[in-house]
């Protein structure tokens, strides 16, 4: 079974996925390498019963190593750990320990510091309390007014006249980032799964690797996400790749912090494709995978079902960091879960309404699509995030591959 966006059960897809062409699927990811739409790509899909897909091209340092990218690499899974986190809080939930609409700052004091960016005098911010205090549900679903620097013009312009750095590099000074608006009065994405993050070690009373790690990643057999990859595991992970002065991808090395002050739920977790695949059969089996419940059903639903009312994830957001993320056009029909985005409409030859998905800064991106029966994710570590006629078209072509054969 599967769920539309208002939460009405709609029976599931029967698919036959022996038709899946798996060659066609090899030359999507051969293709985007050897035309330099990426610098190395990995790519794995399963139903509910297993993978029926998997596949990878390149190498792991582009000119640098020959070693080749397979499902079993490690990648910086982004923007991808925010669901991981948002998992282990609606756990929480589940148990009676969280409430959703109390505010933040009765979990974390701290939150009652974030204030309201109205502008600047010169090169003074202009800040004002906020109207309500946030909740934790708006942390969930992006309507606490928090954004990233890479899409807000007043954020990039507050880390430049403050000092206080964006959450990448991992210092605690990122949570003294202001508000953009209000809590409740729009969507928009921002550095929410990391205060969220706090909330659940607040409660766990214990860090949030470690709530992950029982959680999540212990029960369901994930031995290869975490917070900080060990030696072995540093030595088969990807480096984050830019294109160089003659368009040739080039290693830029690691960009996350090994020893942060707090482990980010919005970004910090390194994960392998047959990893992160198992999280994704277990939201897709409506929380469970091999005897192992990590969720309820009714938890799930209600992560696939838009929990924003009229809000709207914005068709189109203008990058204000260009080397960083390109324009993002969604289109319209687009709400937000727990942690989930939402399609409203099916996407010709992909997709069906109500599939659950994210990508991550790097570009990596992941779906889960309840009503076909498929889940899938695509990986390569490299900036800009979305470019759309590389990382976004290789998003796509793979899709389009894979839903080809259904």
């Amino acid at each position: 079974m599967s769920t539309q966006l208002d939460g009405t059960r709609i029976d599931s897809t029967t698919i036959d996925t022996a038709s899946i062409d798996a060659a066609s699927i090899d030359k999507v990811l051969q293709d985007a390498v050897s035309s330099g739409a990426v610098p190395h790509v990995a790519a794995i899909a399963a139903d509910r019963d297993g993978i029926i897909y998997e596949g990878g091209a390149g190498v792991r340092i582009a000119g640098e190593s020959q070693d080749p990218v397979t499902t079993s690499t490690q990648f910086r899974l982004m923007s991808m750990t925010k669901m991981v986190c948002t998992t282990v809080a609606l756990q929480q939930l589940e148990r009676g320990e969280l409430d959703l609409d109390a505010p933040v700052d009765s979990y974390v004091p701290a939150f009652a510091d974030v204030a309201v960016l109205e502008g600047f005098d010169g090169e003074t911010p202009r800040l004002r309390p906020p109207a309500s205090r946030a909740t934790v549900r708006q942390l969930l679903t992006h309507t606490t007014g928090l954004g990233y620097w890479f899409w807000s013009p007043e954020l990039r312009e507050f880390e430049r006249v403050t000092g206080v750095p964006n959450v990448v590099p991992g210092s605690a000074e990122a949570f003294q980032a202001p508000m953009l608006f209000d809590p409740g009065a729009r969507f928009n994405y921002g550095i929410n799964t990391d205060w969220l993050g706090r909330v659940v070690e607040a409660i766990a009373g214990t860090t949030l690797d470690v709530v992950i790690r029982d959680g999540v990643t212990g029960p369901l057999g994930m031995a290869d996400t975490m917070f900080r990859l060990d030696p072995p595991r540093t030595a088969n992970c990807v480096t984050v790749h830019v294109k160089g002065e003659d368009s040739a991808w080039v290693s830029a090395g690691e960009i996350l912090n090994q020893e942060p002050d707090w482990w980010a739920g919005g970004h910090g977790l390194y994960s392998t494709p047959r990893d992160y695949i198992r999280f994704e059969r277990a939201l897709l089996r409506s929380g469970e995978l091999d005897g192992v419940r990590i969720l309820r059903p009714e938890t799930v639903d209600a992560a696939f079902t838009n929990q924003i009312g009229e809000l709207d994830v914005p068709a189109d957001i203008p990058t204000a960091d260009p080397p960083i993320s390109d324009d993002i056009h969604f289109g319209p029909g687009w709400k937000w879960g727990f942690g989930l985005l939402l399609n409203t409409d099916d996407v010709p030859g992909g997709r069906r309404a109500g599939t659950g998905a994210w990508a991550g800064l790097f570009n990596t991106h992941f779906f889960i699509d309840r009503t076909t029966g498929i889940c899938a994710s695509i990986y390569t570590n490299s900036l800009p995030f979305a470019s759309r006629h590389e990382a976004w078209q290789t998003y796509a072509d793979f899709e389009a591959a894979l839903y080809a054969a259904l």
